[in-house]
């Protein structure tokens, strides 16, 4: 008989450091596995290992916080088969769930059911490779979408993508990279002020963020 779970790195209860719901409670769920290196990556502890919890056991710990919003995290979520059945639990339990994905899979199935939060992978995280064109389509407006932004050309390539694509969601978020030490890149980097400034000297409709989490517990934390 397959076995009914999820093979989890850990789960946390923490704010949101991220998207429209920064600062919001939430319980966080870190799946392991990923099909991406971003030089950037500040979870590669999650690329291997991880313990096999069954749905029962993951609701278990998710009931323990007084919680409206879980997250769906990685590594990449989307890649084991349990993530889209254990959504629908937590949803019949009344949870909101939001999934973040790096974009490079298939959201077609799990755009219904949960709130998307879609990375597109900008060059400098040399793993650029466009997969993120064909989940446009799948994509709601409640949903948002991520540029992780490592330099000035990565600055440039994701407003062109603003500029010249339909993207469906009201939220596009633009985010200096804050590197951990562990992480295995390393890049001129782009200050936070000065991604500010060029977001509003070029008027580009999107969100500028800061990720609270690193500010509030350091870049190199983990299960915050």
């Amino acid at each position: 008989m397959a076995f009914e779970g999820l093979l989890i790195t850990e789960i946390f209860h923490s704010l949101q450091g991220e998207t429209s719901l920064i600062g919001v409670p939430f319980v966080f769920i870190r799946l392991t596995g990923c099909n991406l290196r971003c030089t950037y990556c500040d979870s590669a502890y999650s690329f291997k290992g991880g313990k096999k919890m069954s749905f029962d056991e993951v609701l278990v710990e998710v009931k323990r916080y007084q919680v409206k919003h879980v997250l769906m995290t990685g590594g990449e979520p989307l890649l084991q088969r349990g993530t889209l059945p254990f959504i629908q639990l937590l949803k019949k339990e009344g949870y909101d769930v939001s999934i973040e994905t790096h974009g490079e899979v298939s959201i077609a199935q799990a755009s219904p059911l949960a709130r998307i939060v879609m990375d597109i992978k900008t060059p400098g995280s040399n793993m650029s490779r466009g997969a993120f064109r064909d989940n446009l389509k799948f994509l709601k407006p409640e949903d948002e979408i991520k540029f992780v932004i490592t330099s000035e050309e990565d600055y440039e390539w994701a407003k062109e993508i603003v500029k010249t694509t339909k993207l469906p969601t009201q939220e596009i978020l633009f985010s200096p990279v804050m590197l951990a030490k562990n992480s295995p890149g390393t890049f001129k980097g782009i200050e936070p002020r000065a991604l500010a400034e060029k977001i509003l000297k070029d008027q580009l409709p999107v969100r500028f963020q800061i990720q609270l989490h690193k500010i509030l517990w350091g870049a190199d934390t983990k299960g915050v």
